[in-house]
């Protein structure tokens, strides 16, 4: 079996990053930090199983890229939450900004939020155990 243990950004801000995934995910803690041999800023933040980990880009170009715009790239990241309204309100009163795409369906509650690097990031909340009513795509989400 394979698991996710970390990912790994380079990120114009780290502590801006660090913000947003901490409003999304009340529960991760910094579990460790520090700068590189040529002195830029790293954080790894997340659980005792996974973390995310920042590190300062050390040149800033400007972003080109959107997600979903067709382009070769990631478009986001999927976050199994327990509760995607308790996301959404947490992320929206901190100021971020929604990019959720309609997505009613019986068996799963899907929102998406940009983060401060224009990054998709979708918290999804399913409402049945069932395999295949979770991941029923047979139904439509919007």
């Amino acid at each position: 079996m394979a698991k996710l243990e970390h990912g790994n950004f380079s990120v114009a801000d780290v502590d801006e990053m660090l913000r947003f995934v901490q409003i999304a995910f009340p529960d991760f803690r910094v579990r460790g930090e520090g700068r590189t041999g040529d002195g830029r800023r790293w954080v790894h933040v997340g659980s005792d199983d996974f973390y995310l980990a920042f590190d300062q880009a050390e040149h800033r170009t400007p972003a080109t890229r959107k997600p979903y715009d067709g382009a070769v790239g990631v478009n986001h990241l999927g976050w199994v939450v327990d509760d995607a309204e308790a996301v959404r309100a947490r992320l929206t009163a901190a100021g971020y900004r929604e990019s959720t795409v309609g997505n009613r369906h019986p068996h799963r509650t899907r929102v998406y939020f940009l983060d401060p690097e224009g990054n998709d990031w979708e918290f999804v909340e399913y409402h049945s155990d069932s395999p295949p009513e979770r991941n029923d795509y047979g139904l439509p989400d919007g």
